[in-house]
């Protein structure tokens, strides 16, 4: 019997798995909650441009829970709402039902998360008998499940370089104070600050050194900005000259006196900002790459793209949603707790692949 899945949340991500849920054969889609009022009484289907599907969106929270499923894809804002979407989990913890989850990605990987982010949630899987996972794309998959896979195979492991190499001129969001984009060079960026920057990204870190059972010594961080040679124009502002146009930094897991375990982003505004730094090989831009140094040594290097327009943004958004809905039939199996990567099986995407 297909999984009942109940989507909370319906930004670039959560259109994008609805989509998907409506004629997949491993699950169906149980409710729909939003949080804008103008969203409340639509018809799902309606909500992502299509045709009426019966199942209509509501900013009734409690009501919605209380529909049979058996999971709860949670696609709310980003960390930064980190209390929001923590009382948001654990009210469909609460519910009884499995929660998967993009939102919160500092879980990625929770046995390094301060107690005070994970205390309620790891009450709430326990009095409720239901597993939390969280995922992501970087972080998440691209550097969690993708380099362990590929360590899996060598004799020895020299480093591991976790790449992504973004442009984010098609990105609607304001990335300026976060990141530093369109600011002068001397304005601080929030993940300049060395702990900001490993509490949002670099939890997988820690993860792939205890996966492959190496201690670290140290995290550490570098954190670089390219000014525009001249005045930028792109479809969501205005960058000026000697302005900030790319960044670059690196969360080093380091081993004795060597960065073993580095995490790099490359993040561009227009792919013709910083052409001196790293960029993808088989695209463009935008793709996420894996560079191990050992034996073997590996390249390995993955582009999302949309299949009706060959957006990036869209495909990726939609490989993210999916690697969190597809864990779902595993979760029963799962200990009533925070999971990671690291507790789950291998994950082939029931159902992916369908009779004509």
């Amino acid at each position: 019997m297909a999984h009942k899945v109940i989507v909370w949340g319906t930004g670039v991500v959560g259109k994008l798995v609805i989509r998907e849920l409506l004629d997949h054969p491993e699950f169906s889609l149980a409710a729909v909650i939003v949080h804008d009022p103008a969203k409340d009484g639509v018809d799902a289907g309606v909500l992502i441009g299509g045709a009426p599907v019966g199942v209509v969106a509501t900013t009734d929270v409690r009501s919605a829970l209380d529909t049979e499923a058996d999971a709860v894809a949670y696609f709310g804002p980003t960390a930064e709402f980190a209390l929001e979407n923590i009382q948001n989990m654990v009210l469909a913890l609460r519910s009884g039902k499995h929660v998967v989850s993009t939102s919160m990605t500092p879980l990625v990987y929770p046995d390094v998360c301060p107690p005070e982010l994970r205390a309620a949630l790891e009450q709430a899987c326990a009095e409720s008998g239901r597993a939390c996972f969280t995922t992501g794309i970087d972080p998440g998959f691209a550097n969690d499940l993708f380099p362990l896979t590929l360590l899996g195979v060598c004799g020895r492991v020299d480093s591991v370089r976790i790449q992504e190499l973004v442009d984010y001129a098609s990105y609607a969001g304001d990335y300026s104070k976060v990141m530093g984009f369109s600011l002068p060079l001397s304005a601080q960026a929030v993940l300049e600050i060395p702990q900001v920057l490993i509490f949002a990204w670099g939890h997988t870190i820690p993860m792939i050194a205890d996966a492959v059972g190496v201690k670290l010594d140290r995290i550490d961080t570098v954190y670089e900005k390219w000014p525009a040679p001249s005045r930028i124009e792109y479809q969501h502002g205005v960058i000026e000259e000697g302005h900030c146009a790319a960044v670059r930094f690196e969360i080093r897991g380091w081993v004795g006196d060597e960065p073993r375990i580095v995490i790099e982003h490359v993040n561009r505004i227009t792919n013709a900002a910083a052409p001196e730094w790293a960029r993808a090989a088989s695209v463009e831009n935008d793709a996420y790459r894996i560079i191990v140094k050992g034996s073997p040594e590996i390249t390995q290097e993955t582009a999302f793209r949309h299949e009706v327009d060959g957006d990036p943004v869209s495909g990726g958004c939609l490989a993210t949603g999916m690697r969190a809905v597809n864990a779902i039939p595993y979760l029963d199996a799962l200990p009533a707790r925070l999971v990671s990567a690291l507790d789950l099986p291998l994950i082939p995407g029931r159902g992916t692949i369908r009779q004509a």
